[in-house]
């Protein structure tokens, strides 16, 4: 019971040490709908100017009919051709490059001030000559997720070296849950956010081939409409539609690709930092008790 009353202070700090610096965004659904809004915004009034039309007015204005007016004058123009589908996949652009955005912030606060690489080597450094207390501060000076899990080791370290009543196999037990304790507690804050990005691999994709099929419906209606001509407008729209779609996209996936690859390595590194580090622990704890 006194060995409980000792450490029961040291838990709140604990828990005000991983809360400071960013967390990242918890609410990622107010990020997507912000997303919407903008790629609508972009597509209406932007790339459906008049200016980016031979007729007077912009796209938006235009009645559907007047062909004059849904001519594209130029590039502009011909993606705001792509149709409805081309704000679906911008919204999953610019959600990919927020969270990508949000999460470089989040994962450089998780792993700290210093580099982790020389964090680690200077913490087993301090474990080898058994000065704890040194290993302490310099979890102190590094901070991020790294250093909280090794902190909260180092406590359940020192209450293990009081405990007159665990053999030395429980001692280590203990300290190794304790590592894994910590270290659920820190995964979740630096994988916030990634499934959705992952999602966007293959939904950008999906929702390109998407729009390319809606554009080659419309081709094909314009080459088989009237009396055996072919409604070259309709047709190039279509045209247009698909090609657009397509090439949007695929640039969103590939985007996603690349964020979601490179965010997942960064955890992985961060991972394979916290396993050393508590080896070590475990390792000083066996040879020197």
């Amino acid at each position: 019971m006194a060995t409980t009353n000792a450490t029961a202070p040291k838990s709140a700090p604990k828990v005000k040490k991983e809360s400071q610096g960013f967390q990242g965004i918890k609410a990622g659904w107010a990020v997507i709908v912000a997303c919407a809004v903008i790629a609508v915004c972009i597509y209406l009034f932007v790339f459906g100017s008049a200016g980016n039309f031979k007729g007077d007015i912009g796209a938006p204005f235009a009645c559907m009919s007047d062909a004059e007016a849904m001519e594209p004058a130029g590039l502009v123009g011909t993606v705001y051709m792509g149709g409805f589908v081309v704000p679906i996949i911008w919204t999953l652009c610019f959600t990919v490059i927020a969270f990508a955005i949000e999460r470089f912030f989040a994962i450089r606060n998780a792993y700290g001030r210093t580099s982790l690489v020389k964090f680690v080597a200077e913490i087993k450094k301090a474990l080898e000559a058994n000065d704890i207390a040194k290993a302490n501060k310099l979890c102190d000076a590094q901070r991020g997720s790294v250093a909280n899990v090794v902190r909260a080791t180092l406590r359940k370290y020192a209450e293990m070296e009081q405990n007159t009543i665990l053999t030395k196999e429980q001692k280590i037990l203990a300290i190794q849950k304790e590592l894994e304790e910590a270290t659920a507690l820190e995964m979740p804050m630096m994988q916030e956010n990634l499934p959705i990005i992952g999602s966007i691999v293959t939904l950008g994709t999906l929702t390109g081939l998407f729009g390319t099929v809606l554009g080659m419906i419309k081709s094909f209606s314009a080459m088989s409409a009237g009396d055996g001509g072919t409604d070259s407008t309709a047709l190039a729209t279509g045209i247009s539609e698909a090609l657009v779609n397509t090439a949007s996209g695929i640039a969103t996936g590939a985007l996603a690709v690349i964020a979601y690859n490179y965010y997942t390595n960064k955890i992985d590194r961060l991972t394979f930092s916290l396993d050393e580090v508590g080896f070590s622990i475990v390792q000083t704890f066996s040879a020197t008790h």
